[in-house]
């Protein structure tokens, strides 16, 4: 695989990864009742609890689109 190509393909990871992070959120932040409703149900945890796994859900999908997505395309990109 070329330099160019490896580029490219993390370049479009993030992209994508970014991508579904930020509808993620809007989902989360929109239909959150309704979400912790039905999980809370699923799972039997308290809303509480639900809500606090959304949010390291969502801050882990963060740190790992950083560091296996976005660093390798900087990465490459600087080299």
């Amino acid at each position: 695989m070329t330099h160019e190509t490896l580029t490219a393909v993390f370049g479009w990871m993030t992209v994508l990864n970014l991508g579904l992070l930020i509808f993620s959120t809007l989902m989360v932040l929109v239909l959150q009742d309704w979400a912790v409703r039905v999980h809370g149900r699923m799972f039997q945890m308290e809303p509480a609890d639900v809500r606090k796994a959304y949010f390291k859900y969502l801050a882990n999908y963060k740190v790992l689109t950083l560091v296996f997505c976005l660093m390798p395309w900087l990465a490459l990109k600087l080299a």
